[in-house]
């Protein structure tokens, strides 16, 4: 005979999950207190960490099951987002047009807007330019937003399944 799940065996990788998401927020904005601005797609990308901080914090305080699937989709959507800006980082295929190198997005300026300290930057950040990876192996904030979300979406899914043994 099987002991039940205690509930806060359940909780522990929901919390994991949720602590994981604020050290990713939390290592974005210093980043970009160190000089790094984000791009568009960059921004985009802290959403889901943001909903995933709330959500865990419901869990925490409700413990409804619900929940864990939501937070497990929260991170689906941010683990398809960090695929697809590395994918245009590394030019595997095209990013919007709006935050990219190629379409009209850029043609409302002047090359001396463009040039570092002219008149019209706004500090641009394109989406498609990495600004920095891992020592060099390619891997990029957008690549580790990635392998993270889906860590975070596998402890999800574990909470998930544990608060279900609990009943």
């Amino acid at each position: 005979m099987r002991k039940p799940v205690s509930e806060f065996a359940a909780l522990q990788p929901a919390l994991a999950a949720a602590v994981g998401s604020l050290a990713i927020l939390l290592g974005a904005f210093i980043f970009q207190a160190a000089g790094f601005a984000p791009c568009p797609m960059c921004l985009w990308q802290r959403w889901p960490h943001a909903i995933a901080i709330v959500i865990g914090i419901l869990f925490f305080l409700m413990r409804l099951r619900p929940l864990a699937l939501l937070g497990l989709f929260t991170m689906l959507v941010s683990a398809g987002l960090g695929l697809y800006h590395a994918g245009v980082e590394q030019k595997w295929w095209p990013g919007p047009s709006s935050c990219t190198g190629t379409g009209d997005a850029l043609s409302g300026l002047s090359g001396a807007d463009l040039l570092p300290g002219g008149a019209g930057d706004a500090g641009l950040v394109l989406c498609d330019e990495i600004v920095w990876d891992t020592w060099g192996l390619g891997i990029t904030m957008a690549g580790w937003n990635f392998l993270f979300s889906l860590v975070f979406a596998a402890l999800w899914f574990i909470a998930w399944k544990k608060l279900a043994k609990r009943a």
